[in-house]
């Protein structure tokens, strides 16, 4: 069984700006900071939380060989059959992408 790498693409927020007629009336600033719920969202697209790069540091160094790209997508699949679960994957990559959960047994 494999699972596949999820890609997300996350839009930057739209810029707010003063109108071209109020800017001729004074100094007041041209644009307008983002709101609290924006920010947030802007700070993740920038830093690239839980993004997969395909930087492929995880398929060179799984000691079990069980993470591939898949040819026609570009995606990665991890052989949850083969993996280990040693854990080496998620440590090494940069961007925290691969996460170690426990499975239910029930």
């Amino acid at each position: 069984m494999a699972k596949a790498c999820e890609k997300k693409v996350v839009r930057s927020p739209k810029r707010r700006s003063l109108p071209l007629s109020k800017r001729k009336k004074g100094f007041s600033p041209v644009e307008s900071g983002f709101r609290e719920e924006e920010a947030l969202q802007e700070a993740q697209r920038c830093l690239g939380v839980r993004g997969c790069e395909s930087c492929d540091l995880c398929t060179l160094l799984c000691p079990d060989l069980c993470i591939t790209r898949d040819e026609t997508t570009g995606g990665l699949l991890i052989d949850l059959d083969y993996c280990k679960g040693c854990g080496i994957c998620a440590a090494i990559c940069p961007k925290g992408a691969i996460q170690m959960v426990l499975e239910d047994v029930g």
